[in-house]
């Protein structure tokens, strides 16, 4: 009867210390790209500072220029955002690819004249919505030789 008792106690601590490594996920290794507004060297300073005091992070790259904050190591996009807004700067994780990742970078929903240069927003598909598609395809169709209905004038 002892040795049950054993037996139980020790499968209730195996259960217990498994479930404890499985609640504990590694970080993988990635780079979080934001768009943050800084205004000046004192804001990037502020942002980089924040940003660097997380656990994980190897390295953090700012330009200013592009509104841009890179954060490199093993850290949570979301942790890192809630960070930099913590800061009170208005910051969004990095909409733009390179324009020629995109099949129609001058779609109006993809351009943004607020892009750096060569990029444009990540948008999923954009197909071009043109009306004139149908009647142009219509009108030569019209005078095709494959279309049996073509008007026979020439």
């Amino acid at each position: 009867m002892g040795n049950s008792k054993i037996e139980g106690t020790l499968e209730y601590f195996s259960d217990l210390l498994s479930r404890t490594q499985k609640k504990k996920k590694k970080k993988q290794f990635q780079t979080v790209d934001l768009k943050v507004t800084m205004d000046c060297e004192g804001c990037e300073n502020k942002v980089r500072k924040a940003v660097s005091s997380l656990k994980g992070v190897k390295s953090v790259e700012t330009s200013r220029k592009d509104k841009r904050v890179s954060v490199t190591g093993y850290v949570e996009a979301k942790k890192v955002l809630k960070k930099v807004q913590d800061t009170g700067k208005k910051a969004e994780f990095w909409p733009y690819v390179p324009y020629n990742l995109v099949a129609h970078p001058y779609a109006p929903q993809a351009y943004d004249k607020k892009a750096p240069a060569g990029y444009v927003r990540n948008v999923e598909s954009i197909v071009p919505t043109n009306s004139d598609d149908k009647q142009e395809e219509k009108m030569t169709s019209m005078f095709s030789d494959d279309n049996p209905n073509a008007c026979s004038i020439m």
